[in-house]
């Protein structure tokens, strides 16, 4: 079995409401950009939970295998710049 990365978008804009959502990649590899306010006072661990509750059904099936995340509040990707 396979995602998209439209999928894995479509998938995360469905927890995240209101978040700036994007995603890359493919062959099981992806990467993930969320700014969401959801994320404020969570630390980094608290963040990528929150993401792996969403995408862990991909991963066990294998249709995710490696997944790098870039999760910020608005202010945070304001001060970056990114």
């Amino acid at each position: 079995m396979s995602i998209t990365s439209s999928e894995i978008e479509n998938l995360l804009a469905q927890e995240f409401v209101d978040a700036t959502i994007g995603a890359t990649g493919d062959n099981g590899s992806y990467q993930v950009q969320i700014i969401s306010d959801v994320f404020e006072g969570l630390n980094a661990v608290k963040r990528q939970q929150a993401v792996y509750r969403v995408l862990n059904p991909h991963i066990s099936s294998g249709a995710i295998h490696a997944i790098n995340m870039q999760l910020l509040t608005t202010g945070e990707q304001a001060r970056s710049g990114n």
